[in-house]
């Protein structure tokens, strides 16, 4: 199982990933040095979770990142007291919540990558298809609160002639590697 560290604790992003691109969410650790940091952040992270009533919430492992799918398991026990202990815990990341990498412009830039994806989906026919949030992320979760079944044939369809318009942001790997980890 691929683990990334956990740098932005809301759900899995449709299109965050764990490959060698920084993505909204995600730190990449490469030097033992950023590694130790990360994890003492992470680990306090973790910690403040639970204390806010998340109790399930994994700490960081040997490699000083946290699965991805322990997180969505511990976000889908109660998402609202997850989202509010996020919120309460997030001067505790990392970076302040923002990967090394992560600018500002990076992230109006993934924003609009993610605008025009939604775009394309609902020219396409997914009349009800959301719009990323202010971070340029876009979770199954949230597409699926549309009422659109995300393992439909039809949509995969429509998702896969829609990828280019990401600009890269979003991948075929990326998108079923989602939708494995909604379960459900």
């Amino acid at each position: 199982m691929r683990r990334c560290a956990l740098i932005l604790a809301p759900l899995a992003a449709l299109a965050a990933g764990c490959g060698g691109h920084s993505s909204p969410g995600v730190a990449q650790v490469g030097k033992t040095t950023a590694t130790t940091t990360v994890a003492t952040g992470l680990t306090g992270y973790a910690q403040c979770m639970r204390a806010h009533g998340v109790p399930a919430f994994p700490g960081p492992d040997a490699s000083g990142g946290i699965s991805k799918a322990q997180v969505v398991a511990a976000s889908k026990r109660n998402p609202g007291t997850f989202n509010a202990a996020s919120a309460a815990c997030k001067s505790l990341l990392p970076s302040g919540g923002l990967g090394p990498q992560q600018t500002q412009q990076q992230v109006r830039a993934r924003r609009a990558d993610m605008l025009s994806f939604a775009r394309c989906m609902r020219n396409r026919g997914v009349g009800r298809f959301p719009d990323p949030n202010a971070q340029g992320e876009l979770t199954v979760e949230m597409v699926q609160a549309q009422g659109i079944d995300v393992r439909s044939p039809q949509i995969l369809r429509i998702v896969t002639a829609c990828l280019p318009a990401s600009h890269g942001a979003l991948t075929a790997a990326k998108v079923r590697e989602a939708i494995a980890g909604a379960g459900g």
